[in-house]
């Protein structure tokens, strides 16, 4: 099992989402929850892929956080 953070970010009409550890893994949708699910599948076909195609998954190492600014 891997885990991966995953930045949703709200894109005009639509959402999209990525994940900072997995360059090019991206996904959209008309809501936050079509791009949560979208993003969901986009992680397991990458993941799947790199395994077929020998690669290494990476460990995630990018972290998030919220900080208040006055």
């Amino acid at each position: 099992m891997h885990r991966f953070l995953v930045v949703i970010e709200k894109a005009g009409a639509n959402y999209s989402a990525y994940s900072p550890d997995l360059p090019g893994c991206v996904a959209t949708g008309d809501s936050r929850e079509q791009a949560e699910a979208n993003m969901h599948e986009a992680l397991q076909l990458h993941v799947e892929g790199m395994i077929e195609d020998g690669e290494a998954i990476p460990q995630s190492a990018a972290l998030a956080e919220y900080m208040v600014v006055a």
